[in-house]
């Protein structure tokens, strides 16, 4: 989209929904179950550790486990026959944990099986691999036999007790010699060992491409918080702004740990101090430290603040750029400038102050256009909580919002429009901005297009297909045009938009344009993966009034049908449904309720009759009426409950 005045074919363009940045079997058999039909033990198949240090694991034995586990998958979920299957199964595991481990077949059937063990097996097998920790953490298999041990920690911790009683009973030779906690102390034992291997050669294993993910697993272990983004790491390429949603909607799992774990955490993360510049610097060991800040700044604020310090001063002092602050050379670098993210995200406000106007400030624009530093910028913005920050950020990035946009650089702005909803400062100036950067804003008429125009990122010219003279006054806007036209392909960064749009302290305008939409058009951005959210936030922001709600909703009448029978709308008539009074239940199940065979043979739609009660609504009217009474009355006691 161009910033100059308005031609045939420059005046709009689509706006780029952003640029690119990134990095880009599990089969069994089927063999009956049963204690007596358990699977022949492979004892005498193991073949003896090859002189290379990988031990082969034998077709006949690979054969074994493959059947055990699959025979333990179709076990009962509890009883003493599984726990003896379990128990006899891992006894086998530990004769050839390594060859296992460092097997690809047969390292997937480990990490299901660590899935099962109780404590006290699963510590014989990590003490089996110990002596060969170096050989399977680097192992391109054995790495994600160490990561699984490690990440059922959570469990085995959260019930050590139960876990231990368990065990009792099955041992009858090999009774506990250190009592209760003899166990969960030896599994303590063993991942402090862990990290004090780690330590020895830190250097090493966070440079090694499989070994730095033990040493990512065991960071968040030892400070008992399991990041969402390392636990589900996307598979497959993706777009940079699909990988960078878990950086900002990390969802971290706390768990209790002992407080030797900590001890170990602050030894560990020391080591990051001793070789700070190849960490910032290494695309493996940088991965390690980010990892570092977000549970650092969760267990251990002030170790935490000190190595943020520590990265901060050491690319200070490079060279300086020919433009400004040596800091901005590595914001431009690929692996620096995300290790500047995270540290942007875990500052203190005050040193986030202090961070922009020694080496941001000024700069900003420029940081904007460019296909990397755009990223830090954004983690910037997102980090924005006083006034006192926005301001200025605001008055310097607020000329190129237009230029940033045509750049394909969207998430600048929905971060910049993201900081004002979180601040709830410069509101209506950055939505006037967004009117004029869209052409949407003069003549006023165009006011009520924004909603299709921000979904789409696409300019006013560009969505209608008009053709405007260079210099020429903008048309009126055509409401018959509009309402004939389908909605366009609603973007991600569209509906981020429009969510933090409708949090705003006034959302009138965006509302009176999500009111002007026809009934099939609002049913497409409910229908959409992207646009389910924007009705999500329609329902949930504190700014939208009932009255102005109901005034949007209902254009869905006559749509409840199609809504029911998608994916995602039948989300969000779930959702609807959930807010909606006695009167408004009815009109939707009426509806329903003329089409119930099509709802009840559709995949999503039965879900949807089966939470209205549309059988009992048909045949049973009163006693329907009866029942959504009596829960709209919880829903009214628990709310006042919430408020209290």
């Amino acid at each position: 989209m161009g910033l100059g005045p308005r031609s045939p074919r420059k005046a709009g363009r689509q706006f780029p929904a952003g640029g690119k940045r990134g990095r880009g079997a599990k089969g069994s058999g089927r063999p009956p179950s049963g204690r007596e039909r358990q699977p022949r033990s492979p004892a005498d198949w193991s073949s003896k550790p090859a002189i290379d240090e990988h031990p082969h694991l034998s077709s006949e034995a690979l054969g074994y486990f493959r059947r055990a586990l699959s025979a333990l998958k179709e076990a009962p979920e509890a009883g003493e026959e599984r726990e003896l299957m379990v128990h006899n199964i891992l006894k086998e595991v530990e004769s050839q944990a390594l060859a296992l481990a460092t097997n690809r077949t047969g390292s997937e059937m480990l990490q299901e099986l660590l899935g099962f063990s109780p404590l006290k097996p699963l510590c014989q097998i990590w003490a089996a691999l110990r002596s060969n920790f170096r050989l399977v953490a680097c192992h391109r298999c054995g790495v994600h036999v160490l990561q699984s041990a490690l990440l059922q920690l959570p469990r085995l911790l959260a019930s050590p007790a139960e876990e231990e009683r368990k065990e009792e009973e099955e041992e009858e030779e090999e009774e506990e010699k250190d009592g209760k906690n003899g166990t969960l102390e030896a599994l303590e034992e063993l991942v402090l060992g862990l990290g004090s291997e780690m330590c020895d050669d830190f250097l090493f294993y966070c440079g090694d491409t499989h070994g730095s993910f033990v040493v990512r697993t065991l960071l968040q272990v030892l400070g008992g918080t399991l990041l969402e983004s390392e636990r589900a790491r996307p598979h497959g390429s993706q777009s940079s702004e699909a990988l960078r949603a878990p950086t900002r909607e990390c969802k971290p799992t706390d768990f209790e740990v002992p407080e030797t774990f900590l001890h170990c955490l602050q030894d560990l993360s020391s080591c990051f101090l001793k070789d700070i510049a190849v960490f910032i610097t290494d695309k493996i060991s940088s991965f390690c430290l980010q990892v570092a800040l977000q549970i650092l700044h969760r267990k251990l604020p002030q170790l935490c603040a000190h190595l943020c310090s520590a990265t901060i001063g050491y690319l200070s002092t490079r060279n300086s750029s020919a433009d400004g602050s040596p800091l901005l050379l590595f914001l431009r670098d690929q692996t620096s400038s995300r290790l500047l993210e995270q540290v942007l995200l875990v500052l203190e406000p005050q040193k986030l102050q202090s961070l922009f106007e020694d080496h941001f400030q000024g700069q900003l624009q420029t940081l904007a256009a460019h296909p990397i530093a755009n990223f830090p910028l954004q983690r910037l913005l997102d980090a924005i909580t006083a006034p006192e920050l926005l301001s200025p950020v605001f008055e310097e990035l607020s000329p190129a919002l237009e230029a940033i946009l045509a750049q394909g650089h969207t998430g600048v702005v929905v971060a910049l429009v993201g900081a004002c909803r979180k601040v709830g400062a410069h509101q209506a100036q950055v939505l006037q901005l967004l009117l004029e950067a869209f052409h949407c804003a003069k003549p006023s008429s165009r006011h009520v297009a924004c909603v299709p125009l921000f979904a789409t990122l696409m300019a006013y010219e560009v969505y209608y297909e008009l053709t405007e003279e260079e210099g020429a006054v903008p048309a009126e806007h055509q409401v018959e045009i509009a309402t004939s036209r389908a909605l366009g392909e609603v973007t991600v960064l569209g509906s981020l938009l429009l969510q933090h749009l409708l949090h705003f302290s006034n959302p009138a305008l965006v509302l009176r344009s999500l009111g002007a939409l026809t009934g099939p058009q609002l049913l497409t951005l409910a229908q959409s993966p992207a646009g389910s959210h924007v009705l999500d936030a329609i329902l949930t922001s504190a700014s939208v009034t009932c009255k102005q709600r109901r005034r949007v909703l209902q254009t869905l009448k006559g749509q409840y049908v199609a809504l029911a029978c998608s994916r995602h709308g039948s989300r969000v008539l779930d959702a609807i449904w959930s807010g909606a009074a006695l009167g408004a239940r009815k009109e939707i199940a009426t509806e329903l309720g003329e089409q119930n065979q099509e709802l009840i043979r559709d995949p999503f739609g039965h879900h949807v009759a089966r939470n209205v009660a549309l059988t009992t609504f048909l045949k049973r009217r009163e006693a329907w009426e009866q029942q959504q009474s009596a829960v709209a009355k919880r829903r009214r006691v628990l709310n006042a409950i919430l408020e209290d």
